[in-house]
């Protein structure tokens, strides 16, 4: 992903990069619609399968996203599980006490995404030996423009395929299933079809009626739990009933005249995604958030606010890194005790601007009385959303904050210290105040 120049920030430099789209947007397509071919790479149980090779733990069940305070109560949420666990019903997204519950003997790591980072920048290496167009989706993903193999044989293309996957386990240790098909769409779902290490290709109409138009519109890009209710209720559920006797119009009625179309086409297989390479310029459509649960409640006033100043912090790295600023902001805090609702708040700033100093001084104006009353009531705090509600990706200088220029500038040397010596070698002050507990990733694989 691109940087603006002369900004020393980079996304990946914080958090790894799940998506960019949830779909195949209009800026991300082809103008021209010419026939393509694509192939998309998934790792199995990515973050597992690295520990497991690094640690030697081939055959033992565990999960990445779990742990165990001191007196042994388990924590944490499943990011990943290996298929060891999977066969105990381990599932990601489960919290680690449920998969503890499953499997006892359950081993618990925490991320590391330096290393999983700078495997698949190795991997990515590899597939541009075989494309010049390779997208590096995800640490996990990624997608190749096949077209220069669009008039070989199903029995060349697979052979190329092969011969992909293979380097790519002989050089990591690392294996996935891979998908080739005639829309990004079609080729990220048919790397599905066969997992964990299987080739499916997919290149014919005879093909997609019988492997792609079972599949439920949920396995989509786009199609959420409420589109796919919505789609249900109008006779969708399968991709194959939307390309029988589905009708776009349907479509603009339910999501609006650009989205329902593009997700009509992309349900049907007609986008004509492009591979985004890492020199693309790309800019997150609806900004960037951040959420974090700690380890305890806590009714700490100065840790609660320390905890938002790591989330603001690093909402305001991303936004640098991508070029983007905002003036509008919006998020929630949650409780220990379940059953209490919610508190969501929204704030803005006099101006756009991706400054630490600024959001998070109109984040506290408005949220730090609901904090003090909730703390003071004995309501112990749990978990914390913030993100931004309004962007702008222009560079110009606005009038509200006398000071930007400086700040500016403060951050771009402070964002390249951090780069090159390691994250948190320089750290605001009011970050220090954090809820106890070991809640921020590698810190519990100590």
């Amino acid at each position: 992903m691109p940087k603006k120049k002369g900004n020393p920030a980079h996304p990946e430099n914080d958090v790894h990069r799940i998506t960019l789209y949830n779909t195949v947007y209009p800026e991300h397509q082809h103008r021209s619609r010419k026939e393509r071919l694509y192939l998309h790479f998934d790792f199995a149980c990515y973050y597992a399968q690295v520990e497991q090779l690094r640690k030697r733990m081939y055959g033992i069940p565990l999960i990445v996203g779990g742990w165990r305070k001191e007196n042994g109560v388990v924590k944490g949420i499943v990011a990943t599980a290996s298929y060891e666990a999977r066969a105990f019903g381990v599932k990601t997204g489960m919290s680690a006490l449920e998969a503890y519950k499953l499997c006892p003997f359950i081993c618990m790591l925490q991320v590391d995404y330096a290393t999983y980072t700078a495997i698949s920048k190795q991997v990515h290496h590899i597939m541009k030996k075989y494309s010049h167009q390779v997208e590096r989706y995800s640490m996990d993903e990624y997608f190749m423009d096949l077209t220069f193999m669009k008039e070989k044989s199903e029995s060349e293309i697979r052979a190329f395929v092969r011969r992909l996957q293979t380097e790519i386990y002989d050089t990591t240790g690392l294996f996935g299933a891979i998908g080739v098909a005639r829309s990004k769409t079609y080729a990220k779902l048919s790397s599905s079809l066969d997992k964990p290490r299987g080739i499916s290709v997919i290149i014919t109409d005879d093909d997609e009626r019988a492997y792609i138009r079972p599949l439920d519109l949920n396995e989509v890009w786009g199609v959420g739990g409420k589109r796919y209710e919505h789609l249900r209720a109008e006779g969708y559920q399968t991709i194959g009933d939307v390309a029988t006797k589905g009708n776009i119009r349907t479509f603009i009625r339910l999501f609006g005249a650009n989205f329902g179309r593009m997700l009509f086409q992309t349900i049907t297989g007609k986008d004509q995604g492009r591979i985004l390479e890492e020199n693309d310029e790309y800019s997150p459509k609806w900004g960037v958030s951040y959420g974090h649960t700690f380890s305890e409640g806590s009714a700490d006033v100065e840790r609660i606010k320390g905890e938002f100043a790591i989330g603001i912090e690093m909402i305001c790295y991303r936004m640098r890194a991508y070029g983007i600023r905002g003036n509008s902001f919006s998020g929630m805090f949650g409780f220990n005790n379940t059953d209490l609702p919610w508190v969501g708040f929204r704030f803005v700033t006099d101006g756009y601007t991706n400054i630490n100093k600024y959001i998070y001084k109109a984040c506290m104006a408005r949220i730090l009385p609901a904090i003090k009353k909730a703390c003071a009531e004995g309501m112990e705090i749990r978990n914390m959303m913030i993100g931004t509600h309004s962007i702008d990706k222009t560079s110009q200088m606005n009038l509200f904050f006398q000071d930007e220029a400086e700040h500016v500038a403060r951050y771009e040397a402070l964002d390249e210290i951090n780069n090159r010596y390691g994250k948190g070698t320089v750290i605001s002050a009011n970050t220090l105040h954090r809820v106890e507990g070991n809640t921020h990733f590698l810190e519990r694989n100590a």
